[in-house]
């Protein structure tokens, strides 16, 4: 995971420190990972439709990113890249669902596509 993170850029040359970042990045694995599994064990028991358009998986998906919007400005991504023992918003997010089949099974994703990791990083 340290490998993974440590490769996005977070603005212009400045990169996540995946040493840094590395226990909230856990973190935010293996809580998805349960929410998820939690997830699906609850809806096995229901009859789920697609709605919007999103199937059942989907929208775990899209629930599941929609606690980290934001709007960071770059002098502050710049010093928090530095300082701050979390990603960025938009990599607790993207760094999580691309360590997740389910995610890439969800939105059809393919092998090469920027979501979908060659090497996933499991935590259990």
């Amino acid at each position: 995971m340290v490998e993974q993170y440590s490769s996005y850029t977070v603005i212009d040359d400045v990169k996540i420190n995946g040493k840094l970042t590395l226990g909230e990045d856990v973190a935010d694995l293996g809580g998805t990972i349960l929410a998820y599994v939690a997830w699906k064990a609850t809806a096995a028991k229901q009859k789920l439709e697609p709605i919007d358009e999103l199937t059942p998986d989907q929208r775990f998906f899209v629930g599941m990113a929609q606690w980290a919007c934001s709007n960071t400005r770059p002098e502050a991504l710049r010093l928090r890249a530095l300082t701050d023992p979390h990603s960025p918003a938009r990599y607790r997010v993207n760094g999580v669902v691309a360590n997740m089949p389910e995610f890439a099974q969800a939105f059809s994703c393919k092998p090469g596509q920027p979501m979908v990791r060659e090497k996933i990083c499991k935590v259990w």
